[in-house]
């Protein structure tokens, strides 16, 4: 995924930003289907990967909710700021959470396909 410039068009990146939340919830929604668990339409990031951790027991789960705290929280804010808050996100800011998210979704993969 190419990352545009922050100096491209004011105001997309938050959607570049949105999409990856939005990845990455319906990544960690499809591995909660596949172990059976049911979880509600509402929940976080963060949530949906405790749940998995409960259900896993999987040491890299426990240590990517701590290791990427930041970054997890920073996604969850996407999702409300693109709808409420003029907010603004660099190129770098996009680039590292993006980075997070192919990091987190390969870690969710490994522990629950093994």
């Amino acid at each position: 995924m190419k990352l545009l410039s922050c100096n491209w068009i004011k105001g997309f990146m938050i959607w570049q930003v949105f999409s990856l939340e939005q990845a990455l919830q319906l990544h960690l929604k499809a591995y909660l289907l596949k172990l059976g668990l049911e979880f509600t339409k509402k929940w976080s990031i963060r949530r949906l990967l405790e749940l998995i951790y409960k259900n896993t027991n999987s040491d890299e789960i426990r240590d990517t909710l701590a290791n990427y705290a930041v970054e997890l929280g920073s996604l969850e804010d996407a999702y409300i700021t693109s709808r409420y808050v003029a907010r603004e996100y660099c190129e770098e800011e996009a680039r590292k959470l993006l980075q997070t998210v192919r990091g987190v979704m390969g870690i969710v993969g490994r522990s629950i396909d093994r």
